[in-house]
């Protein structure tokens, strides 16, 4: 005995999905929020093929930055070498 063929809704959309009983829902609902909690950066995609994930982007990014520092010229003498004050930087970045 063959089974009669489920009805379509709406294309793709099964039965048992009744969008009458879905109510309440806005749109942007939690979009400040996740903006305010988010440091997303967007890079291109030729960029993206070689920095595969964060972290590869992080190391680059630390290494231009030891590099800035390692060839800008101290402010003053008598003050904390590169190296400590490059630490820190990064424990409060971290933090």
């Amino acid at each position: 005995m063959k089974k009669a063929p489920a009805k379509k809704v709406n294309g793709d959309l099964l039965p048992e999905y009744d969008l009458s009983k879905l109510k309440g829902g806005v749109r942007g609902k939690y979009y400040q929020q996740a903006l305010a909690g988010t440091n997303l950066m967007v890079i291109e995609p030729e960029l993206a093929k070689i920095f595969r994930d964060s972290e590869s982007v992080n190391r680059a990014l630390r290494m231009l930055v030891d590099t800035a520092e390692a060839s800008a010229i101290p402010a003053r003498r008598g003050s904390l070498s590169r190296k400590t004050t490059r630490s820190r930087r990064r424990k409060r970045a971290l933090a």
